[in-house]
């Protein structure tokens, strides 16, 4: 092509002399006419100039993530919440736009995972009637069902009917971050959907507040840039694994309602999202192990130390909560005889 002179390079598009120009790592920079292009052409044509680098190519590091948010993205969720809101002059609730977030497909089976406080109402923490979920290229917003939330993990669990879903995102582990890892965000801050920020593993074993007023520990700091509306969305590692939920960002701003990124950011690990997600999914809820004890007050323990003239050092089991694993495992409570005396029952020293 570039042999058959002025007259077929003029054939040519502005946009394919660019891209030929760039091919041969030729500047052309100061070309302002279409004609400034061919002549730049042909002069390193003629010049037998040796084609460099192109200076718009790829670097493996960029192509890989590229080629990352490429497969990833399409199971990247955007997710919004709308309650009935009673009106004086309607017949009828109106639904009421509530919050806007993230999320992501978990498994085949249409489960999509995000952030408690995505679909809870922030200032009673009720879940709304309706809650719509799109992924990247479908062509409609679909109805989610909430299967279950774990507030104090800030975890939800969402469901959707869709013969099209993509494919769930690989799950990675998080026990073995490192500081310094390349990690990557998508989501939707401000509502701009599908964005991608990159950034490294600041630190591990972070603590952030949860919804549930509880703390969530072992969280990972990250620098990759993330901002309202990101909440609930991937935190990646280079090779498109979850590792997190981005759930949290440290913001001077945020008490006056100005959050935004100020390169802190923190995600749950992916490591107690996987427990977490697997026990709503089975449970719909989260079951936390219990002993089924009742203990005694510090001033009854004291008060039968002093009746028997020597420190217990431990709780005393007051009753056991019947078919329980404290029953199961045969714990014996503290009983009362008829006489106003009592027969001590066990006392526990190690959980």
């Amino acid at each position: 092509l570039l042999a058959a002179g002025s007259t077929g390079l003029s054939a040519l598009s502005v946009g394919e002399l660019k891209r030929l120009l760039s091919e041969r790592g030729v500047d052309f920079r100061d070309c302002l006419e279409k004609a400034d292009l061919v002549e730049r052409l042909e002069s390193s044509t003629a010049s037998g100039k040796p084609s460099s680098a192109a200076p718009t190519a790829l670097t493996e590091s960029e192509t890989r993530t590229v080629n990352t948010f490429t497969r990833v993205s399409p199971s990247v969720a955007y997710i919004t919440t709308s309650s009935a809101a009673p009106t004086p002059f309607a017949l009828r609730a109106l639904e009421a736009p509530q919050g806007a977030g993230s999320g992501f497909i978990w498994d085949n089976k249409g489960h999509v995972v995000t952030n408690y406080h995505v679909i809870a109402s922030s200032s009673a923490g009720r879940v709304p009637t309706r809650v719509k979920v799109k992924c990247y290229g479908m062509t409609q917003a679909y109805d989610a069902t909430v299967v279950g939330t774990e507030p104090d993990k800030d975890v939800a669990v969402l469901r959707i009917n869709s013969q099209a879903l993509p494919p769930p995102i690989a799950v990675g582990t998080s026990h073995d971050l490192q500081v310094g890892q390349t990690v990557l965000a998508i989501g939707n801050p401000f509502g701009l959907d599908y964005t991608l920020t990159t950034g490294v593993v600041s630190a591990l074993g972070r603590e952030v507040d949860g919804a549930g007023g509880r703390k969530i520990k072992g969280c990972v700091q990250t620098d990759a840039a993330i901002n309202p509306g990101n909440s609930g969305g991937p935190l990646l590692d280079s090779r498109g694994k979850l590792i997190g939920i981005n759930t949290a960002i440290l913001s001077p701003g945020a008490s006056s309602g100005r959050a935004g990124n100020v390169g802190i950011g923190f995600a749950i690990p992916v490591d107690t999202v996987r427990r977490v997600v697997n026990q709503i999914i089975r449970y719909g809820k989260v079951v936390r192990p219990t002993l089924g004890v009742n203990v005694a007050e510090d001033r009854t323990l004291r008060s039968i130390e002093a009746q028997l003239g020597k420190p217990l050092s431990g709780v005393l089991v007051v009753e056991v909560i019947p078919r329980s694993p404290a029953a199961v495992a045969g714990l014996q409570a503290l009983k009362f005889r008829g006489d106003g005396g009592y027969i001590l029952g066990d006392l526990i020293t190690h959980v």
